[in-house]
């Protein structure tokens, strides 16, 4: 059954603000094995320019997640069924990094649905914008549902 394309353009916010900590920025670079300074020592951020700690480029992923409760591929009327998704592709477009001390809110919508072959695209985007509303990433993730294209849409 093909997904429901009368999502497109559908918006979603995240419940409340994520709070970024430094805690979280060097539990996530521990997880990911990357050992840059920066990630952990503030005098180590600072040297580079920075206020604080910041974190690595795909900890956007953490505080984007924040809206996913509200992400309306979760409803029944969306069409999705995820035993046939696979992940497709993950970017993060950063204005700036994000760093310890910010709060972020997440604001997602569905971007596009496409069919490619037999398959269907679904682009989700999703700001993340600190306290003072200032756009400091967009995280684009698109889901691949197999085999469910109407052929022709």
């Amino acid at each position: 059954m093909p997904i429901n394309r009368d999502f497109i353009g559908y918006t979603f916010d995240s419940d409340g603000p994520y709070e970024v900590t430094r805690g979280k920025i060097r539990e996530f670079a521990d997880a990911i094995g990357d050992p840059e300074p920066a990630y952990r020592d503030a005098a180590a951020a600072r040297e580079l320019g920075h206020p604080d700690v910041i974190a690595p480029p795909t900890f956007a992923i953490v505080a984007s997640g924040a809206a996913s409760a509200n992400n309306p591929i979760l409803l029944p009327e969306f069409g999705l069924n995820y035993r046939m998704v696979v992940h497709g592709e993950q970017t993060f477009r950063h204005r700036r990094p994000i760093r310890a001390g910010d709060v972020l809110s997440a604001s997602g919508r569905i971007a596009e649905i496409r069919d490619a072959g037999n398959n269907e695209l679904v682009r989700i985007e999703t700001d993340l914008r600190d306290a003072a509303g200032d756009l400091v990433c967009t995280a684009v993730n698109v889901i691949v549902s197999r085999g469910t294209a109407s052929g022709g849409q």
